[in-house]
């Protein structure tokens, strides 16, 4: 057990926030995290960790914020100690007390950076990166209702470890909370009740995956709209060209009016819908972001066009949008496609989004080396980058280092169970392809997660691993994954500030 007595000591003496902060870093034995020594009213308060165990501590005599906290007590030479968990409880009370701690709207910020924390361990890692990137706002709570279902984990849990983390590593430059990939009423509701600032809205159950070619599906479509609403959008798109201000000029012939009305019509009004009822009563205060990626083909950019120029013209005030580019983004590898027709089409997003003011956002932005480049180059850094499962990618790798044995039940479970999770995620990845894991030693495990067919089943088996029990009702592998990783919590820092920096630095950023 870690004696903290010396530590409280100077606290009843009176020691200054600065001073103990000096004490707390010439003594790393103790667990003491120096950027977490915090005080109000009295009460001076921090974190520490032993072993695998993170708590809070308040230290005083008096002090409104010691009161509220939950935790249990002690004295100490005339010192009232009380040790608090980590729990959604307490961080609303840490966020009642240190406004940093509480997440905002990032829509006065130019470049933006989503980080799906889905154990809830990664962002202390991600903020010690972030502080040498000022230019650059992290987005720390980020999932979505699939994510949750998948990791056990509620949106109070999610906000309240990214709060912890904030906390921890006194990071005040301001972050933002995403209920992402949200389609439901209900859903939305819930995220904002929690204090999340940014709604991303899937629109993939309001839009119709029709090509060109079914033109009796296209037609039928249309011509069941009301006569009022037809003429509307003949009179607003056909007969015209939209010469954007960025230097790009669209026109519609009444072949595309008609095969954009049938596929996006439905998702625009949804849009329309949820931004009156959720977001523009809010007056500001929470980000929107629009999802169109969720479709069987890539966004053509008049499509993009069609979409944002309804948005506006109802008043809706887009953050960011998110259309579906060409090639393949597929899970936890780099991109797939032409390089040259990525570069081509992008440049064209990137016009429409410039034009309208909002941001382009990269939905399974992780490990997509290949086209940051072209991204950080032609968004001139007004973007949003959005990652996830490579930070559990990360944490993988980290038992494969500390604990190679349990990754190795792991691997095997993931591989048995691999058809399941393929319900939710495409991914091109091989089994066969895959070595055979008892032929590796130890020491060439860490190869598994550098090549593409290991990593993407890996990352998609996640929720399969983190919820599986044996027949006792006991979980087979989750309870041992996080008293891994809080072990190792400088390791898995140092691979997730080196990984996702490498994001950071092919952005340009």
């Amino acid at each position: 057990m870690i004696d903290l007595t010396l530590f409280y000591q100077q606290i009843a003496g009176k020691k200054g926030v600065s001073d103990l902060k000096k004490t707390a870093k010439s003594n790393p034995e103790w667990g003491i995290y120096p950027d977490s020594l915090h005080e109000s009213d009295g009460t001076v308060l921090f974190m520490f960790r032993n072993g695998a165990e993170k708590k809070l501590v308040a230290a005083g005599n008096s002090g409104k914020i010691y009161n509220e906290l939950i935790g249990v007590e002690k004295t100490q030479n005339d010192l009232k100690i009380k040790e608090c968990e980590l729990t959604v409880e307490n961080s609303k009370v840490i966020r009642k007390y240190f406004d940093f701690t509480n997440p905002i709207s990032l829509a006065d910020y130019k470049t933006t950076f989503g980080l799906g924390d889905r154990l809830g361990l990664a962002s202390p890692g991600h903020l010690k990166l972030f502080k040498k990137h000022p230019s650059v706002r992290p987005v720390l709570a980020q999932q979505s209702i699939r994510e949750l279902n998948l990791t056990g984990r509620d949106y109070g849990e999610v906000l309240a470890d990214a709060v912890w983390a904030v906390f921890q590593e006194d990071y005040r430059e301001g972050f933002g909370a995403d209920g992402d990939h949200l389609k439901a009423l209900d859903d939305i509701q819930m995220a904002l009740d929690y204090g999340y600032t940014m709604i991303t809205l899937d629109c993939s159950e309001h839009i119709n995956n029709l090509n060109s070619e079914q033109t009796a599906e296209i037609e039928k479509i249309y011509a069941s709209l009301e006569d009022a609403v037809r003429e509307k959008l003949e009179k607003q798109f056909l007969g015209q060209k939209f010469n954007l201000k960025t230097g790009l000029t669209l026109a519609f012939t009444p072949q595309t009016l008609k095969f954009n009305v049938a596929i996006y019509q439905q998702a625009i009004n949804f849009a329309i819908k949820v931004y009156n009822q959720f977001i523009k009563p809010l007056q500001g205060k929470i980000d929107f972001e629009v999802s169109i990626d969720e479709t069987a083909t890539p966004t053509d950019p008049l499509s993009h066009f069609f979409v944002a120029e309804q948005l506006i013209e109802a008043g809706v005030k887009i953050n960011s949008m998110a259309p579906r580019f060409c090639g393949e983004f597929q899970k936890g590898i780099n991109y797939i496609g032409d390089l040259k027709q990525f570069e081509a089409e992008y440049k064209d997003h990137t016009k429409i989004s410039e034009h309208f003011g909002y941001k382009l956002s990269i939905h399974s932005g992780s490990d997509k080396f290949a086209v940051f480049p072209i991204i950080g180059r032609e968004s001139k850094g007004h973007v949003h980058v959005k990652t996830a499962g490579t930070n559990w990618l990360e944490a993988v790798k980290v038992i494969i280092a500390a604990e190679p044995d349990l990754y190795r039940e792991m691997h095997e479970f993931a591989f048995k169970h691999q058809d399941e999770a393929r319900k939710y995620y495409v991914i091109s990845a091989d089994p066969k392809r895959v070595p055979d894991i008892n032929k590796l030693s130890d020491k060439e495990l860490p190869r598994l997660m550098e090549e593409d067919d290991s990593r993407q089943i890996i990352h998609i088996t996640y929720g399969l691993i983190l919820l599986a029990k044996d027949q006792d009702g006991k979980y087979i592998f989750r309870d041992r994954i996080y008293d891994c990783l809080r072990r190792n919590e400088e390791l898995y820092n140092e691979f997730l500030e080196k990984h996702i920096g490498k994001h950071l630095e092919l952005l340009g950023f």
